[in-house]
């Protein structure tokens, strides 16, 4: 058991007998009152996202889930598809919890997928990974007079990202997976 203090996102908690991703969260020390901590869950199962406040200090139960290395495969159009690197067993998992985290994946990528009582809930990816540039506008010279300082250009995988003007087609370049921002080239 953790108390309020300890919430955080994407944290897994027990609530109403069902686990829940913690999707945001916020501290909140009125001027009047006690402090409290407004949070908005989603339930792992059904996918519902609601509000709920708990007072500071109230005790939470977190869940422990499984952490498991696995390397991506393939997509359908209902599942992610991963190889567990130890038993070479496949697990598929529901692109709705995969979400947005799939613009990022490559065939043969590591992950962590996350498993409650052995069925996967959601992934992890690294803080930062690799793509190349397959789609970009050529940047102009003269172009940082307009204010425009920065171009959209086209991964691997098809995301689409905002990069600087000196990016050009077939460059690598590294991508924040928590932002979806440039980091630098790679």
């Amino acid at each position: 058991m953790m108390d309020t203090s300890s919430i955080k996102k994407d944290l897994v908690i027990m609530f109403k007998d069902a686990p829940h991703f913690v999707v945001d969260f916020q501290h909140v020390n009125p001027g009047k009152g006690s402090a409290f901590v407004r949070t908005r869950l989603k339930n792992v199962q059904t996918g519902k996202v609601f509000e709920h406040t708990y007072k500071s200090g109230e005790a939470i139960d977190v869940v422990e889930l499984q952490r498991s290395p696995m390397q991506y495969l393939y997509k359908d159009a209902d599942n992610f598809y991963f190889m567990d690197n130890s038993s070479f067993e496949q697990v598929g998992v529901p692109a709705a919890l995969v979400a947005e985290k799939g613009n990022y994946l490559k065939e043969g990528q590591e992950a962590t997928v996350l498993l409650y009582e052995g069925a996967p809930l959601s992934i992890d990816l690294p803080k930062k990974l690799t793509f190349k540039i397959t789609e970009a506008a050529p940047g102009v010279k003269g172009d940082t007079a307009s204010g425009r300082v920065t171009k959209e250009a086209t991964t691997e995988t098809g995301l689409k990202v905002a990069v600087p003007l000196f990016v050009k087609e077939g460059d690598a370049i590294i991508i924040n997976t928590e932002t979806g921002e440039y980091v630098e080239r790679a």
